[in-house]
């Protein structure tokens, strides 16, 4: 064995002789964080107490927005900076931080003390796992030879912090970007980390119908924009499965149909609204053209008018292939070949793609789907949990792509 593999598999075993000692305190953050949730651009107690664990671990962040910061990890390896102060190498890692508007319905001692609003997703997760890789990695900054930048990141549920946090300019000088999803879908115990298309690009979309109000009874004196709206509900389907290979991942969600006033009046406008989640660019582009058609005709063809509003919230998750292997080989160091998990993607969006169109990363996901402890709901549910053992995994794999990254 040369001394190259021994220093490798010295600092692994380090991670995880770490890990172990830490894992009561990433329990412990998470169901902090998952009874204090808080929506979307209102994460103040949120980045108030991730700022009060950086402090008692004597890392520097900035808070470039009102809410969420970033963090720095510097590195004390030889060669870490360069003469002009500049990291060899600099890693960008994220974790966001905002909930949701659901009402909590798990029961667990550590439910949501804020009425309508839970971490149903995970973020909790996130902000545990993120800060448990910083308890392990800031006690071998000799190890990294460069630069760990931690975007603890808002008001990713609407799609919005993370260019925010772009335009703040937490991606300038960033060589890779890492982040992990807790997810429902894969098993506990196991991380899935492919190459190419994760999760979808997402779009949202309003139509408004106009058309004109009549007695129930006498439909022929008005234009009925509950029908409409009905119909348009029906044809923007055919889009997906009439247009679109079935070998192309996409889907058109109606999540609202807003009409009338009363049980004997036809209704005079009516509104809808949903989304768009595609993998492709082509895709992307051939579902909004096949809207607007089916709302022109749809709405001519019944005597009304509407207008389709498009709004693109983010692009696709595509990781790429390099940081794909690197994050895969991390797994098989920290924690065995068995953790090594498949998972096909999924068309829920995650704006962790905005920086992954900026520099080259990976989002890898770490399941979470364990039967035995009742973690099998999935995310957005009321009855959201996870299996809390596979947490540790994850700041575990963090720390090892870290080093990995910012190897001397």
């Amino acid at each position: 064995m040369n001394h190259d593999t021994q220093h490798t598999r010295d600092v692994t075993a380090l991670i995880r002789r770490l890990a172990h000692d830490i894992e009561p305190y990433i329990i412990e953050q998470r169901r902090h964080f998952h009874a204090h949730p808080e929506l979307s651009l209102q994460e103040f107690q949120t980045t108030a107490d991730i700022a009060h664990e950086l402090d008692a671990m004597n890392i520097p962040y900035e808070r470039p927005l009102e809410t969420g910061l970033v963090a720095t990890l510097r590195g004390t390896a030889e060669g870490a900076y360069l003469p002009d102060g500049t990291p060899r190498r600099r890693l960008l890692m994220r974790a966001d931080i905002d909930a949701l508007a659901v009402t909590e319905q798990t029961g667990v001692p550590y439910a949501s003390q804020n009425e309508g609003v839970m971490h149903a997703c995970g973020h909790d997760c996130h902000i545990a796992m993120i800060l448990g890789a910083l308890r392990i990695l800031s006690r071998m900054t000799d190890q990294l030879a460069g630069e760990i930048r931690v975007v603890f990141q808002p008001s990713e549920e609407n799609g919005r912090g993370a260019q925010m946090m772009i335009d703040a300019g937490v991606c300038d000088g960033v060589d890779e970007a890492f982040a992990m999803h807790i997810w429902s879908e894969v098993d506990a115990g196991t991380i899935s980390c492919e190459a190419g298309p994760r999760m979808a690009s997402t779009d949202w979309f309003r139509i408004d119908i106009h058309g004109s109000s009549a007695h129930g009874a006498m439909p022929q004196r008005g234009a009925d924009a509950l029908v409409a709206a009905a119909e348009m509900v029906n044809a923007l389907q055919t889009i997906v499965s009439r247009n679109l290979s079935p070998y192309e991942p996409a889907v058109i969600t109606i999540g609202e149909l807003h009409a009338g006033s009363a049980r004997n009046v036809i209704a005079g406008s009516a509104y809808l609204t949903g989304t768009v989640r595609t993998y492709s660019e082509h895709a992307h582009e051939l579902t909004h053209r096949l809207m607007e058609r089916v709302v022109h005709h749809t709405a001519e063809a019944l005597g009304v008018t509407a207008e389709l509003s498009l709004t693109c919230a983010h692009g696709a998750v595509i990781n790429d292939e390099a940081a794909s292997a690197r994050c895969r080989r991390a797994v098989e160091r920290v924690l065995g070949q068995d953790a090594v998990g498949s998972y096909r993607g999924t068309l829920s969006g995650e704006d962790f793609s905005q920086f992954l169109h900026r520099v080259p990363g990976v989002l890898a996901f770490v399941g979470t789907r364990n039967p035995a402890t009742g973690a099998t709901f999935p995310q957005h549910s009321c009855f959201y949990t996870v299996d809390e053992h596979v947490l540790v995994t994850g700041s575990m794999l963090a720390a090892q792509y870290a080093v990995d990254v910012l190897a001397p």
